[in-house]
């Protein structure tokens, strides 16, 4: 498949409109020290449109896992249900985060696929958490 170019203004207003975050697993660009890419949630390759509705903030490591799903299998139900769409779906109603801030909960077969899909809580992230819970920069607020 033929690489796109997305102008930056584009590319600014997803970065902006995701508060520099991963808009999947909500890690920060800032606290990572990694550019995050820009994703399309519906893929290029199921022919997903280069627009702002179509487009959010990923780490790699999520962008990597999720490469051209749309779907998952829901762990606690066994169906293939649609993954998180950051620009159709509030992340608070399918997600929450433990209480000590370290690993996200999926509250509904929505968000529990896209958390086993993109193993959101893999062992570096949550690792990296903790560290951020300890200097009050995690989880984050709204």
């Amino acid at each position: 498949m033929k690489a796109i170019k997305i102008s930056r203004r584009l590319i600014r207003e997803v970065r902006q409109r995701a508060n520099h975050r991963c808009e999947y697993c909500q890690s920060s660009e800032w606290l990572t020290g990694q550019p995050f890419t820009i994703d399309h949630i519906i893929p290029r390759a199921r022919e997903g449109a280069t627009i702002s509705d179509n487009l959010c903030l990923a780490c790699a490591p999520c962008n990597g896992y999720k490469l051209d799903q749309v779907e998952a299998v829901d762990p606690e139900s066994g169906k293939i249900v649609p993954l998180f769409n950051a620009r159709q779906q509030q992340w608070q109603d399918h997600f929450t985060w433990s209480v000590d801030g370290t690993e996200i909960i999926g509250l509904t077969s929505c968000g529990r696929a896209t958390m086993a899909a993109l193993k959101l809580n893999r062992p570096l992230v949550v690792s990296a958490r903790a560290t951020w819970v300890a200097t009050k920069r995690h989880p984050p607020s709204g």
